[in-house]
């Protein structure tokens, strides 16, 4: 009775869930506001003067250039380095010996700060928009590999048998067992290369860069405008963030048409 009472009680948290998480919010907005105000907009600006700087920079179109540039630089850098990524993972994770070859070099290149090597790629390809690319394609590069080389490297062994079995060729297994199988592996790499796509974007247009959000904060930084450089965040973040949620509606719908497949 009293186990079957705990469950019911759990049940109803899990449901209030979001609703707790958005009152949970709203207390941090409040607080935050709190403490602002016994502090000097330069330290710590207050949220309703962040949402006003944001607002005014929204409706004045400040802001609408450079989040056109930076999101041009976040997709097209996820899309090259999540692309050559899943590609180079499967090769990886159905040749031994290429895996073994390449994995070091692999491992060094991701050992090697993005930011050290930022302005060797402004160098190599100018302070235009191609280099911010680059570096954004390849920290969304690694994580595309890893969890593709760990989808493809685990399919379970008996259905593999059993395709074999079947007399179906190397290509028909992968295609057919190890990609579909590998779905929920490999979309959590892209989750995670979503995010750091954001983060590469930025890191390019610290270096180099009189364009883009990340542009933007270095210039507020040297105009020592606070609530600027807060706004600017809370926009990287809402591009991150719905970012982030589109993969997850294109995630639920793949995999849902594989469970569909996989019930048939």
């Amino acid at each position: 009775m009293f186990k079957s009472k705990v469950g019911y009680e759990w049940g109803k948290l899990m449901k209030n869930a979001k609703l707790i998480s958005f009152l949970l919010f709203i207390m941090l907005l409040a607080g935050w506001e709190a403490i602002a105000k016994t502090m000097s907009e330069l330290v710590l600006p207050a949220p309703s003067v962040i949402f006003m700087t944001l607002y005014e920079g929204m409706l004045d179109g400040y802001f609408l250039p450079h989040i056109i540039r930076t999101l041009s630089e976040v997709l097209l850098g996820l899309i090259l380095g999540s692309l050559f990524g899943f590609i180079v993972g499967i090769l990886m994770g159905e040749l031994t010996f290429l895996r073994k070859l390449l994995f070091p070099y692999v491992i060094a290149s991701q050992a090697v700060p993005k930011l050290a090597l930022a302005p060797l790629f402004i160098l190599w390809f100018g302070f235009g928009m191609t280099s911010k690319v680059v570096i954004t394609a390849l920290i969304c590069f690694f994580p595309l590999l890893e969890n593709t080389v760990t989808a493809i490297q685990f399919t379970d062994r008996q259905k593999i048998e059993l395709f074999r079995v079947l007399d179906a060729t190397r290509f028909q297994t992968l295609i057919r067992l190890k990609i579909p199988a590998g779905l929920p592996s490999i979309m959590a790499g892209f989750r995670v290369a979503v995010v750091m796509a954001v983060v590469g974007a930025v890191v390019g247009e610290f270096i180099g860069g009189s364009e883009g959000l990340g542009a933007m904060i270095i210039a507020s930084q040297g105009m020592m405008d606070t609530p600027l450089m807060f706004a600017i965040l809370t926009l990287l973040t809402v591009i991150g963030m719905g970012l982030y949620q589109l993969v997850l509606l294109i995630e639920k719908k793949l995999l849902k048409r594989y469970t569909k497949e996989k019930l048939l």
